[in-house]
């Protein structure tokens, strides 16, 4: 997966949004306000994205291409490199379930349905 089909999926993704809160070589993803993904494009082959942390550990373990995210919490979050042993299914996979587990720590109130 390239960074621009990665950028179309995650604004595929229900109310999500993009922004550059950093600076203008980070752009982040979001649902209602909280990043579920990030990409660099001083790295642009690579992305940030939330995981739960027993199956991040199982990632790093499995994937040469799944580390734990640099300057992020490395509990809950992965840097993925693009063009590696994570093939395009699995990526847009990843990227569901990052977005499912920001989804779960909205308020109940500002919930969406879950994407499977």
């Amino acid at each position: 997966m390239n960074i621009e089909t990665l950028r179309e999926y995650c604004l595929s993704l229900p109310l999500a949004t993009e922004d550059m809160p950093f600076d203008d070589t980070v752009l982040v993803f979001r649902l209602k306000g909280r990043i579920f993904a990030c990409i660099m494009f001083d790295r642009p082959d690579m992305v940030v994205m939330k995981c739960n942390p027993e199956r991040a550990i199982d990632l790093r373990d499995r994937f040469e291409a799944i580390e734990p995210a640099w300057h992020w919490n490395k509990k809950y979050w992965n840097q993925i490199h693009l063009d590696s042993d994570v093939d395009s299914d699995l990526m847009r996979e990843l990227l569901r379930h990052s977005y499912n587990e920001v989804n779960a720590k909205l308020p109940r109130k500002d919930r969406v349905p879950e994407l499977i």
